[in-house]
């Protein structure tokens, strides 16, 4: 019994207390570099949007902008949380919930405010087929350095917390992505910008288990 106090006494006496705010220092330090690698990679390979000064200027541009950061908020949000052993979801799938349902209030109302025939542009657009598979891509940069840091963490629920770093990544890429698209349909960005997202979530989620494992 003496030995095993001896053993216990000897792992504990090097131990040190974690610094203040390291958890959020470590999503920092993981997070920014890896948002701007994306946008990096999305102006090599795409590009600025060609009427960006214009765009600028459209009241669904800056909704299609933060449609995308609010899904991305509240993702991290819960990451962060979820990389503690007691830490929970919290309000995410409310919070997630109430952004997609004002979107699409906004998406309805922009069809009902459109003639008939504008329909299929403002849902399909010109991009629809390769729209969610570039979130992804942008995605993936984000969503490496969610890894990075869930690895040093020390969340539980593995593929829920790989679910919501997913999900954290898709509207990040999304995000990044909206700097280039030029579809200016609500409906589109709440059917297709919200599928590239929900594929990262749901890559994350498969894979949380095995990448997330400390």
């Amino acid at each position: 019994m003496r030995k095993t106090d001896d053993i216990i006494d000897r792992l504990a006496g090097d131990l040190k207390p974690v610094p203040r705010n390291a958890l959020k220092r470590r999503f920092m330090l993981g997070i920014l570099p890896a948002l701007a690698v994306s946008l990096l990679l999305m102006l090599a390979i795409l590009g600025l949007r060609i009427d960006m000064a214009e765009a600028l200027m459209l009241p669904v541009f800056w909704v299609k902008s933060a449609y995308n950061a609010l899904l991305a908020v509240a993702a991290f949000l819960a990451a962060y949380h979820l990389a503690r052993p007691d830490g929970s979801r919290g309000r995410f799938f409310q919070a997630v919930a109430a952004i997609v349902a004002a979107m699409a209030v906004i998406a309805v109302a922009q069809l009902m405010m459109s003639p008939a025939e504008s329909y299929r542009k403002l849902i399909v657009g010109s991009s629809a087929l390769h729209c969610p598979a570039l979130i992804f891509l942008f995605a993936i940069p984000v969503f490496s350095g969610n890894v990075w840091v869930l690895r040093r963490s020390a969340p539980t629920d593995l593929k829920l917390t790989g679910f919501i770093a997913g999900i954290a990544a898709g509207a990040a890429g999304a995000w990044v992505y909206s700097w280039f698209c030029t579809e200016n349909g609500m409906p589109f960005v709440l059917i297709w910008y919200s599928l590239g997202i929900l594929l990262t979530g749901i890559v994350g989620s498969l894979t949380g288990p095995r990448l997330l494992r400390w």
